[in-house]
């Protein structure tokens, strides 16, 4: 099959069966899945970031995946390393004859390789900020626009940003960063949503299955591994609520409907995140999710074969 695109991108919110979807077009087209999720990359985060594996084995047939599993749990991996990490991995199989699938539900992560964005990752200058501490905010205003013409209103919006607008030119100043242009990507996107009260459901039933498959102690097998329980709340969602259940900050009953409140909640962030970047310009061919797997992939296989 002759593909017209160069990258095909499967979105959605979680518990939406994007990965399901992705994994049947990868065996349709002969494609490999890049994951675009950021909590995935963690090596022992499989229940709790929804890595569904099993997806990738379809009819005795693995299909290939990539930055899954890349990281150490207890690490912080960032959008920074995602790009460098997607367009090394996008270069390989694009090289390979084989088609680069991107699936995920991490909007940053997929719209920082789709729109090509440049991001340094600028390190803190703690005396910098200290120089800063005694100035006016319109002292700083000042002395960013010594740097470059304020276009983006967000940069002056509260101190804290000020203070890091100013410590990013600051290091734009007295370092070279790398101007070269990340490659143009020939993309179509393709998202899969439910109603909300749909979602809310399939969110909920997700919760208990994984429960129920030992998601408890997946998170204690982490902590006795060493990872501290400081860095397993800061992973969020199931790592931060089944801790406070495992230390005895909640009782089961709590940590299972905070839990579940917090997974709709992250789900609403998520939609949002994709409705900005329809606003902003960016093609997205939705799908409903309650149609059965084989009309979904009739319908992005009438676009991309």
């Amino acid at each position: 099959m002759s593909l017209k695109y160069d990258l095909i991108t499967i979105i959605g919110p979680t518990a939406s069966g994007k990965t399901q979807l992705a994994t049947h077009i990868a065996k349709m087209v002969g494609g490999e899945i890049i994951s675009g999720d950021s909590r995935q990359v963690y090596r022992g985060m499989n229940l709790g970031t929804g890595k569904d594996l099993a997806d990738y084995t379809i009819d005795n047939t693995q299909i290939p995946y990539h930055l899954i599993d890349i990281a150490d749990a207890g690490s912080k991996y960032n959008v920074y390393e995602f790009q460098k990490d997607f367009f090394k991995v996008y270069e390989d199989i694009k090289k390979r004859g084989k088609q680069p699938i991107l699936c995920g539900g991490s909007g940053l992560y997929i719209e920082s390789v789709i729109k090509g964005y440049k991001l340094i990752a600028v390190p803190d200058n703690p005396e910098l900020r200290l120089s800063l501490k005694d100035k006016t905010d319109e002292e700083l205003i000042k002395m960013l626009a010594s740097y470059k013409k304020l276009h983006n209103k967000t940069d002056t919006s509260n101190r804290k940003r000020l203070e890091r607008a100013i410590e990013i030119e600051e290091y734009y100043t007295n370092n070279v960063v790398d101007e070269t242009p990340f490659p143009e990507i020939n993309n179509i996107i393709f998202g899969v949503k439910y109603s909300r009260n749909n979602e809310r459901n399939r969110i909920t039933c997700r919760l208990k299955q994984r429960l129920k498959e030992g998601m408890v102690d997946e998170v204690k097998s982490l902590i006795e591994s060493g990872i501290s329980t400081d860095d397993l709340i800061y992973y969020g969602l199931e790592y931060k609520f089944i801790t406070q259940y495992i230390i005895g900050q909640l009782t089961w009953d709590e940590m299972f409907v905070q839990l579940n409140n917090a997974i709709a909640q992250f789900a609403k962030r998520q939609m949002t995140w994709f409705r900005r970047m329809e606003r902003n310009g960016i093609d997205i061919k939705w799908i409903q999710g309650n149609l059965a797997l084989s009309e979904k992939i009739g319908i992005v296989k009438n676009f991309v074969d």
